[in-house]
């Protein structure tokens, strides 16, 4: 095929207040701020783009990194893109991140059914299952399901340009969703023989349960965000994760099956954190052919992303889920503490850590940006279900804020908010108990239960408009104390907003548990901030 639509020159990634750009313009432009796109798309370019800095680049130690800086990361990036130029076409000999070999699969497939079918019908059905797949909407990584429910038309199979694809082949690699939607009935690559129901793992970013959280720190330029994730060969031989160091991408050296040697060599490198391959894929006319691709472990199992919030104090591992009911911004102050504690008992990440000890010295403004997308598992298949969403939290922060005063001051005022919730929870429950309905009940299952927590969501979606002024004035001037107490007198107001929202009292009856059972908050506008 022809070599076209080449990633390094084409506009494909999409940039805030820019548009679309190249990877050679990403590189080149150090005014682009921040990816656009949904968060899954925006982390798996990150990751993409990481990629390319450790291939271009490692720092042996921190003096080499600093000497390096962010602009210096540019040009040897730029220059590993002109080396490497040829294997970046997303179409030709060698398309990018995809597999030619599979569509050799799936015509030897479609030509076993052909010769065994025994109708017309049967015939047509073997020559459908050799056409590619639709992409479906277009911003899931992952292949629409034969009876997706279509609840807007946002849903309904897409079109996609180039630039698209491109985007969608990126996102493929690291957050498939794990399930039956790949291609079955043959034999894989590798020679394994897959079933009719095959169900495929999910790709190692997203994880095989309702999806993994995923933080950085971001200081306000992509240039200076990558040079700050960058990770060195000395934070490798600390972690003592990847036995086989940085690796080799795999656009330099593809695989050629699921079980290859140079497959169980690149599962033990940090490169395959960064830039992995769950899926083999094709693109073809207007879809693609979707395989099980790499098998990765999960974390349990000792899978490790540098993203990743892992709690490692107990027996097993346990990594922070995405939880769209309880957004990242909500525990900012647990994951700045990584910043003054060497040790936490609690979740880690290993970018937070890294991050915040570089940021806190070289840059007056700095971010945590995290997010992901929560899904449904069902008997292997995961798919966006209800109230699953993508969420992502980006909260910008003064250096000053990482100053052991200013951050035992955020601690206090989101332990307040904490106690606002539940004193909000708690009053909702006890409105609806007055009318003695659901007695005997656990109560979250009973309608005060369910009801005090929408009440005690709203609450949450209040603050969270009014939380970056917070964390804005979190420092012990007089200015910031008086800011602070008109938050306090706002976040007050919000309590009683979400209570008289689910709480009526327009009856007789309804107006006196609510008089009875109205929040006090009292205590927090009167404590001293």
């Amino acid at each position: 095929m022809e070599n076209r639509f080449n990633l390094i020159d084409e506009p494909w990634i999409p940039v805030a207040d820019y548009g679309r750009v190249s990877l050679r313009q990403i590189f080149t432009h150090n005014e682009y701020r921040s990816f656009g796109g949904n968060p899954v798309q925006k982390i798996a370019v990150l990751k993409l783009l990481l990629g390319i800095a450790q291939a271009a680049v490692t720092p042996a130690d921190e003096a080499e990194w600093q000497a390096l800086g962010a602009e210096g990361l540019a040009e040897r990036c730029l220059a590993y893109l002109e080396q490497w130029h040829d294997r970046f076409y997303l179409y030709g000999e060698k398309p990018f991140l995809q597999m030619p070999l599979v569509e050799k699969l799936i015509e030897e497939r479609m030509g076993k059914k052909l010769a065994s079918a025994k109708s017309g019908a049967k015939k047509k059905e073997a020559e459908l299952a050799g056409e590619p797949k639709s992409f479906g909407a277009g911003f899931y990584p992952d292949m629409p399901s034969s009876n997706n429910t279509m609840l807007s038309q946002t849903l309904f199979d897409q079109k996609l340009c180039d630039a698209d694809k491109a985007l969608f082949v990126v996102s493929l690699m690291n957050f498939a969703f794990g399930g039956k939607r790949v291609e079955a009935d043959m034999k894989s690559l590798g020679g394994k023989e897959i079933g009719n129901r095959y169900s495929a793992p999910a790709g190692p970013s997203l994880g095989g349960r309702t999806g993994y959280l995923h933080s950085f720190v971001f200081t306000g330029t992509l240039l200076s965000d990558l040079w700050i994730n960058l990770i060195t060969q000395e934070d490798l031989e600390k972690t003592m994760m990847w036995a086989d160091g940085v690796g080799i991408p795999l656009w330099e050296n593809m695989p050629v099956s699921e079980s290859c040697d140079l497959v169980n060599e690149y599962k033990n490198t940090y490169m395959a954190t960064l830039v992995s391959m769950s899926r083999f894929s094709l693109l073809r006319d207007h879809g693609i052919f979707y395989l099980d691709g790499i098998n990765y472990p999960s974390v349990k199992d000792g899978w490790f992303e540098p993203s990743l919030m892992l709690d490692r104090s107990g027996q097993d591992i346990k990594p922070k889920y995405v939880n769209p009911e309880k957004r990242p911004w909500r525990e900012l102050e647990s994951l700045l503490s990584l910043a003054f504690e060497s040790k936490s008992n609690g979740y880690e990440c290993m970018f937070l850590r890294i991050g915040l000890e570089r940021a806190r010295d070289r840059f007056e403004w700095l971010s945590i940006w995290s997010g992901g997308l929560k899904v449904s598992p069902n008997s292997g298949d995961q798919s966006v279900k209800q109230e699953d969403d993508f969420i992502e939290s980006q909260t910008w922060m003064h250096e000053s804020i990482l100053g052991a005063v200013e951050f035992s001051q955020l601690k206090l005022e989101m332990n307040c908010l904490d106690e606002r919730a539940s004193c909000l929870w708690g009053s909702a429950v006890n409105y609806f108990k007055s009318f003695k309905a659901d007695n005997g009940k656990k109560i979250n299952n009973t309608h005060a239960g369910k009801m005090a927590k929408q009440a005690q969501n709203l609450f949450w979606q209040l603050c969270e408009r009014d939380f970056q002024v917070l964390v804005n004035n979190c420092n012990q001037s007089e200015s910031d104390a008086i800011e602070r107490q008109k938050l306090r007198k706002r976040f007050a107001g919000y309590v009683n907003q979400a209570y008289d929202k689910f709480c009526p009292r327009d009856t007789a009856r309804q107006l006196d548990a609510w008089a009875k059972c109205r929040p006090n908050n009292s205590n927090y506008l009167q404590q001293e901030t």
